[in-house]
């Protein structure tokens, strides 16, 4: 007994405490915007007036704070060996979403299993695709450009299960923390551009020849063309956002949810502002701003090569989805279907967004274990 409390005083004395309050108080907010965007949802689909999104997404972010506080506790190396093992569970998961996946309009990209009920897999995997990519690309080679090769065989799979899927926003967005690890491990700037060129160049043919993303085209031309009536859900979004103005319409008075499916997921920076005001979510994206300052802050601090690249693509992929997210709600980018990190509902996002921040609370103590 007295071993545990030990170990708990030891990991309480060394964790970053401010950044674990930033996460826990997000998370929070996460929870309080669900209960008042979602209850008017619950009360139209069950015929009842019900909290049942409010109550999922509770015992989500319960499951969270357990997960973060797990992966924060854990001994560094342990930690990154235990990621490893990790990826290739989830990434079998992701390998059974063509066979059994659940699709839902047009897309496959989820897995219900008796014991864990639907459940993104690439949402899951990317933490430990990220410590993964940063082991292979710490590695030591007489031949120079070996662990850059190697890093595109390792990512490769990944992305023909997301384009098979389709999910193109996924796709991007593990493209892209791929392509800031790269460039952060040191490689020379023009084989990195000849990497983003051709990265560009594949989307570009997939959206644009492959007719499995005709619907990608088609948002991009909506988002291009706003009177081709094609973009009705980015339309409903940015109104909220204008009829909010800048303090809100007040709690329970917002309209998009019943207009816009999923929208406490997807939109739910829209929900926000068209409820709270513009203010609010100013003050939201702010905290974003300080969490990411004060990661970099540590990396900063840390000799490990492997350390630093793994809280620098952590944070990268919280910005990227942040600024995707955001995005697609002020209509800056097209569609694309992805979450807030901490605030939208949505339980694969929930725990993967828990698994990073323990990662990042990880790396951040004050000693090494």
């Amino acid at each position: 007994m007295n071993n545990y409390l030990d170990s708990f005083y030891y990991w309480w004395k060394n964790i970053d405490k401010f950044l674990l309050f930033l996460i826990l108080g997000l998370f929070l907010l996460g929870l309080f915007f669900s209960l008042v965007s979602t209850s008017l949802i619950a009360s139209d689909k069950l015929n009842t007036k019900s909290y049942y999104f409010f109550f999922k997404h509770s015992v989500y972010i319960t499951l969270a704070i357990l997960i973060l506080i797990l992966f924060s506790f854990l001994n560094q190396k342990i930690l990154t060996k235990f990621s490893f093992i990790l990826f290739l569970i989830t990434f079998l998961s992701l390998l059974l979403v063509p066979f059994i996946g659940i699709e839902v309009k047009g897309s496959k990209r989820w897995l219900d299993l008796f014991f864990l009920p639907r459940f993104q897999p690439i949402e899951i995997i990317k933490p430990f695709f990220i410590v993964t990519l940063s082991l292979m690309l710490t590695i030591q080679s007489r031949r120079l450009y070996f662990k850059y090769f190697l890093s595109i065989l390792f990512i490769l799979p990944i992305l023909l299960l997301l384009v098979y899927q389709p999910d193109i926003g996924q796709t991007l967005l593990i493209t892209m923390v791929w392509l800031a690890l790269i460039f952060v491990s040191g490689i020379n700037i023009f084989i990195f551009f000849v990497f983003f060129l051709l990265a560009g160049s594949i989307v570009g043919y997939l959206v644009i020849f492959v007719p499995k993303f005709e619907y990608i085209k088609i948002r991009f031309l909506a988002f291009l063309d706003t009177n081709s009536g094609n973009n009705y859900q980015a339309e409903k979004a940015s109104d909220a956002i204008i009829n909010g103005g800048f303090f809100g319409k007040g709690i329970g008075e917002g309209t998009l949810n019943s207009r816009v499916p999923e929208a406490h997921t997807d939109y739910i920076v829209s929900v926000i502002s068209e409820e709270f005001g513009a203010i609010i979510v100013i003050g939201i994206l702010f905290l974003y701003l300080i969490f990411s300052y004060k990661v970099i802050q540590k990396i900063n601090l840390l000799n490990d090569d492997i350390y630093k690249l793994i809280l620098i693509g952590c944070v990268t992929l919280i910005l990227l989805q942040t600024f995707i997210h955001v995005g697609v709600n002020i209509r800056i980018l097209p569609t694309t279907g992805m979450t807030l990190p901490f605030l939208s509902y949505g339980g694969s996002s929930i725990l993967s967004t828990a698994i990073v921040s323990g990662i990042i609370l990880n790396l951040t103590k004050r000693k090494l274990d």
